[in-house]
């Protein structure tokens, strides 16, 4: 399988990373700053300054901001081949005016990727559009699989991919920016609370991965009656913690719509 990322920042560098590491040997990287593309060629990845460089490919990552696309579209009609399957990370962007920039024999499916693709721990949710078989949906699932999990959704649940698991790294950091502090205050030094609170969550976050029980189960068996986890639970629902939650990812879901 031949590969193409039109687009080398983080994420994209990020994704030829993962894909190289799951033994992906023909990947080519589009990216306009020359800087930047003796860095992706400096880590072991063939790198080209013109979208052209798509011709050929099977599967091209089309991983530009998302402002950024109807600059690229036509360039990149110009030469993908037919049959190929362009896989778009443009925030907002939606299946069917990639497909209308491109030609009939071109599939598209839209991805939400996350940060966490980074260490090889991302969540991807995908879309495939209209013109995408199940053979080659496939093989864009196992493709993004190389950066962590993937889920296949309907577009028309995009948005709230994107408000749980495109924004959801934020709200955990922001959940250990408090506990930090929080210990700080009670007397722990700050490198000891933030040590105590990331083992924490990491380990908290895989004991849930690897249960199946659920969120709340888990969180009852920690809680005993007027315990300490119950004197900080009954403060959070105090606060609205839970609710305001709610409302954040809520909010983030409509905000995703809107910019869509």
């Amino acid at each position: 399988m031949r590969i193409a990322v039109v687009g080398g920042g983080v994420m994209g560098g990020t994704l030829a990373e993962a894909m190289a590491r799951a033994g992906h040997d023909d990947i080519v990287v589009i990216e306009r700053s020359a800087e930047r593309r003796a860095e992706l060629e400096g880590q072991g990845h063939a790198s080209a300054e013109d979208v052209a460089a798509v011709a050929g490919a099977d599967v091209i990552l089309l991983v530009v901001k998302p402002q950024d696309v109807a600059t690229v579209l036509p360039q990149l009609a110009a030469s993908v081949d037919a049959g190929a399957t362009v896989v778009s990370l443009a925030a907002g962007v939606r299946n069917a005016t990639i497909e209308a920039a491109l030609p009939e024999t071109v599939g598209v499916v839209r991805a939400m990727p996350n940060t966490p693709a980074v260490i090889g721990r991302g969540m991807f949710g995908v879309s495939p559009g209209s013109r995408v078989p199940a053979d080659r949906l496939e093989a864009v699932v196992d493709l993004l699989g190389a950066g962590g999990e993937v889920v296949v959704v309907d577009e028309s649940h995009q948005d709230a991919v994107t408000a749980v698991s495109g924004s959801g790294p934020a709200y955990l950091f922001h959940l250990a920016e408090h506990m930090i502090a929080a210990g700080v205050e009670g007397g722990l030094d700050p490198q000891d609370a933030r040590t105590l609170t990331v083992q924490t969550l990491v380990g908290a976050a895989e004991l849930l991965a690897g249960s199946d029980e659920s969120p709340e189960e888990l969180r009852r068996r920690v809680t005993s009656p007027n315990g300490t986890t119950h004197a900080a639970i009954t403060t959070f629902d105090q606060h609205g913690v839970g609710e305001g939650i709610r409302a954040g990812v809520l909010a983030a879901i409509a905000r995703s719509a809107e910019l869509g």
